[in-house]
């Protein structure tokens, strides 16, 4: 692995795994080979015989890599609430997370990693994906959603990410509203109040072409940092 990410976001369905799979396409347009990995999913439904998450599957479905499912999603939960309560008979262990982490981290050049909800979503009685983020020594890009509090959560977020004592290798903006108003507005100020870089800006979509979401990634080779 020459990088990785941990993906995370201002809050729950904002995009995340949207702006993950883009990022993965973007990796793949540069030529290079990419894994996306959902560790802790709720809300999963039955396939085969199995619980499978729709986002897990979106990130198997888009890595240059082909994984067995539960490589990509080790803890798959059924009820659609937060993995300390879903995962009640089956708690999340880091450890466990970790060891599948790098049991492929020699598989592809960059490895995404999609939290699961918000930097302190819990994802047992007493950890969180700020606990994950920095088991995996990951640096982090934080997800917003351009809506009205975005500023406010984003700052948040941001501020949480920095005193967890992780790195934050810089944010993106989705656009998860076609009715929102001063979009360019609200981007600016973040950017003004985040001393982290801009990454992309994802516009709305009402059925996402990845590839062409990739394209509002505007880093290029910013992004391209080395994980020494």
């Amino acid at each position: 692995m020459e990088q990785g990410y941990f993906i995370t976001g201002t809050d729950t369905n904002i995009g995340k795994t949207w702006a993950t799979v883009a990022l993965m396409q973007y990796f793949k347009n540069q030529g290079k080979s990419v894994i996306g990995m959902k560790p802790v999913a709720s809300g999963c439904t039955l396939k085969d015989g199995m619980l499978v998450n729709d986002d897990a599957l979106l990130l198997q479905e888009h890595a240059t890599v082909k994984l067995d499912y539960r490589q990509i999603n080790p803890y798959a939960f059924s009820l659609p609430v937060s993995p300390h309560i879903a995962g009640k008979d089956n708690p999340v262990d880091l450890a466990v997370i970790v060891d599948g982490f790098n049991a492929i981290s020699d598989y592809a050049d960059a490895i995404l990693v999609e939290g699961a909800g918000g930097w302190y979503s819990p994802l047992n009685e007493s950890q969180d994906n700020s606990d994950l983020a920095a088991a995996l020594g990951l640096p982090v890009l934080l997800v917003v959603a351009i809506r009205l509090g975005c500023i406010n959560h984003a700052k948040l977020s941001y501020q949480a990410i920095i005193s967890s004592g992780v790195s934050c290798a810089g944010w993106i903006a989705v656009c998860t509203d076609p009715n929102e108003r001063c979009i360019e507005e609200n981007i600016a100020m973040i950017k003004k109040r985040l001393d982290a870089p801009l990454r992309g800006v994802l516009p709305y979509k009402d059925v996402p072409n990845f590839d062409e979401l990739a394209g509002g990634y505007s880093f290029a080779a910013s992004l391209l940092l080395s994980q020494s």
